[in-house]
């Protein structure tokens, strides 16, 4: 780590969680998937516990989704910007979730490196994204903070907090493919714009998060399989206990199945 300091890769992860300011976060969050990459870190355990909620700026203010404005794309720099915080302020929430699943789960699960590998990377990929659309925003004349924004994300991680086969089902598994279906319409609408520079950052992230939504399908089914579950019933099941709400289409398909999820999975569960 930057201070030299010798840590464990849990203690590491719970420092990522604990950091408050936004662009420090993401930079600790690189910082950490870098030493545990060259092993400068190990897999050790920790004394800490694994916080309730993650260190926050005390900027933006965070409302209930309803009372959030809605975004709306088009020549108008305040609400492209407005547009790329909401995504901001998801990848923000995407790293602590990331490194979350390592320090809450990986031991407690006793999970293989491969693992521990991949939520990494996840969270690794999840600052970068921050970082790009933090810095297209000060193009903007913008800042993270600026807008206000909701808390939705953490409230699934709340929701799923004490199991591990929850958690891949919902936040991947529902949220991130989600993710999917909502982000190349964003993206053709701010070329319509002319705003190339933010629509060629939104589709880094989507291309990122088709593998982001492979991962959590890989580990679901890997605790299926060592546990003995069928893996379309259990997904069902635990989307019905841990999730508000059906599945909203239209579905992107294409991303979809290229992250591992095909149609008929999730096909009967949409809303009407």
């Amino acid at each position: 780590m930057s201070d030299g300091i010798a840590q464990s890769l849990e203690e590491a992860a719970i420092s990522v969680l604990l950091t408050a300011n936004a662009r420090d976060k993401a930079k600790a969050a690189r910082e950490t998937a870098s030493a545990w990459r060259t092993r400068v870190l190990s897999r050790g355990g920790s004394a800490q516990s694994v916080p309730d909620r993650p260190g926050r700026p005390p900027r933006p203010e965070l409302k209930p989704p309803r009372d959030v404005p809605r975004r709306k794309i088009n020549q108008n720099v305040e609400g492209r910007a407005a547009l790329l915080h909401a995504l901001a302020h998801i990848e923000l929430n995407a790293i602590d979730l990331a490194f979350d699943i390592v320090a809450r789960f990986a031991g407690s699960e006793s999970m293989p490196d491969a693992f521990v590998n991949d939520w990494v990377a996840v969270g690794d990929d999840e600052a970068r994204h921050f970082l790009m659309l933090d810095d297209r925003l000060q193009g903007l004349d913008h800042a993270y903070g600026d807008f206000a924004a909701h808390d939705g994300l953490w409230q699934a991680s709340t929701e799923t907090a004490g199991s591990l086969l929850a958690r891949l089902a919902v936040v991947p598994m529902v949220l991130e493919a989600r993710g999917l279906d909502v982000t190349p319409p964003m993206i053709e609408k701010l070329k319509r714009a002319e705003d190339e520079e933010s629509a060629a950052i939104l589709q880094v992230i989507h291309d990122d998060e088709i593998g982001h939504v492979a991962v959590g399908k890989k580990w679901f089914d890997f605790l299926c399989e060592r546990d003995g579950l069928e893996p379309t019933t259990t997904w069902r099941e635990q989307v019905s206990l841990h999730f508000r709400g059906a599945l909203k289409p239209p579905f992107n398909t294409v991303s979809r199945d290229k992250a591992g999820m095909p149609f008929e999975l999730y096909a009967d569960m949409t809303a009407k």
